[in-house]
């Protein structure tokens, strides 16, 4: 065959003593006729390949390029559909300013007192033989509370009683011989004398026996008793504490700057420290005309108006005296007011909005300011969730206490 006849004879021609050319591959029998490819061909297709390459890394970079593209553009327009969305209103509770009275108050402590309380004690030596109250009865003004042994009383009184009847008898005839000068005025004298004496002694008697029996004082109340039946008494001993509830009194003491303004007479508020909610009425009985020069105050003595039952003396009361009284001040809530360093503001709601006010405060009394400057009445301000807000703030009032009587019962 022609073909391989060449191959031959470019085989034949090369150089003595180079290496054997590679050996090749017959194509089989009755297959086309095949040639190496020249160098052309090879350049041909190496500029090629390199030209799918740089096609595909132009087209990798494109895509990447579109990716970060469409990224960006997703952001950009989330980020402007937040910018557009505005933020829910924040729900919050709001009262509405009323106008009504307010007052300031000196404050102090002290124990709720019975004013009468004494000790009742034996005037007379001897053994109690028997008892009539015990602690907590009430009692009347001269109610036998207990009795000593009276048989030795008894027996002087009677032996008194008899000589004083006696005495009157004499001197009754001696008054008729007297009249019929059968005696003289001597005699008859002698005879008034006699009758005075045993008269004197009667008394005596019966006013040692009165003194076997103890008696209160006043009404009131036994608060305590000592005396044990059977127990022999001395003269001095205590055997009761006697109290009158009616009235109670506080002595309170207050500088004596604030003192100056007061006046007996003058109402005052009173209320437990054991219950804040056991409150009653009272004023001003007396003010010491002194000052206390150890503490510079001076003695204030309150009484209590109708207390309640569950008022007992002894009892730690806070009493508050009215210092200065303004009606018809526009009244904020304490729960309202922020207050940072000096200065106070509240919350105002208007149309939706929280508008932040600075005020003046005035008096305070209870849960309420009076509000001398900033705020107007039939205004809302909010009571509850300021704590978040800013000015401008959108809002929702879920709740609105508009309760004309609210200052009142504030206090």
């Amino acid at each position: 065959m022609v073909g391989r006849g060449v191959v031959m004879s470019e085989t034949t021609r090369e150089p003595t003593g180079s290496k054997p050319p590679p050996a090749t591959i017959e194509p089989p029998a009755g297959s086309s006729t095949m040639r190496r490819p020249t160098l052309r061909t090879a350049l041909a297709l190496a500029a090629v390949l390199a030209a799918l390459a740089l096609a595909a890394v132009y087209l990798t970079a494109g895509h990447a390029d579109a990716e970060q593209a469409t990224a960006g553009d997703a952001r950009e327009a989330a980020a402007e559909g937040a910018g557009e969305a505005s933020p829910p209103p924040i729900p919050v509770r709001v009262e509405t300013l009323v106008r009504g009275p307010i007052a300031s108050y000196l404050s102090a402590t002290a124990n709720l007192v019975a004013e009468n309380e004494v000790e009742v004690i034996a005037e007379w030596e001897g053994r109690l033989t028997e008892l009539h109250a015990d602690e907590g009865d009430g009692v009347d003004a001269g109610e036998v509370l207990a009795v000593l042994a009276q048989t030795d009383a008894l027996i002087a009184r009677d032996k008194a009683a008899v000589r004083a009847d006696d005495a009157r008898h004499k001197h009754r005839r001696a008054s008729r011989l007297a009249e019929q000068e059968l005696i003289s005025v001597e005699e008859l004298d002698r005879a008034r004398l006699a009758l005075a004496i045993a008269e004197q002694e009667l008394a005596e008697a019966e006013w040692r026996l009165e003194k076997t029996r103890i008696r209160a004082p006043f009404a009131g109340r036994v608060t305590a008793r000592t005396a044990q039946l059977g127990q022999h008494v001395r003269p001095g001993d205590a055997l009761f504490t006697v109290s009158d509830f009616d009235p109670l009194v506080a002595r309170i003491y207050l500088p004596e700057r604030d003192v100056l303004a007061l006046r007996a007479g003058r109402s005052v508020r009173i209320a437990s420290k054991a219950d804040d909610g056991v409150r009653f009425a009272g004023r001003i009985r007396a003010i010491s005309p002194v000052v206390d020069a150890a503490t510079g105050t001076v003695k204030v003595t309150v009484e209590a108006i109708r207390p309640p039952a569950a008022i007992r003396p002894g009892g730690f009361v806070r009493v508050d005296v009215v210092r200065e009284r303004r009606a018809g001040a526009v009244l904020v809530p304490r729960q309202a007011v922020v207050r940072e360093l000096k200065r106070s503001y509240v919350f105002v709601a208007d149309g939706g909005q929280a508008v932040r006010r600075d005020v003046e405060l005035g008096l305070e009394e209870g849960g309420r300011f009076e509000a001398v400057a900033g705020l107007e009445a039939g205004e809302r301000v909010i009571v509850a969730g300021q704590g978040s807000l800013e000015d401008g703030a959108a809002i929702e009032p879920i709740d609105d206490h508009d309760q004309p009587g609210a200052a009142a019962g504030a206090r």
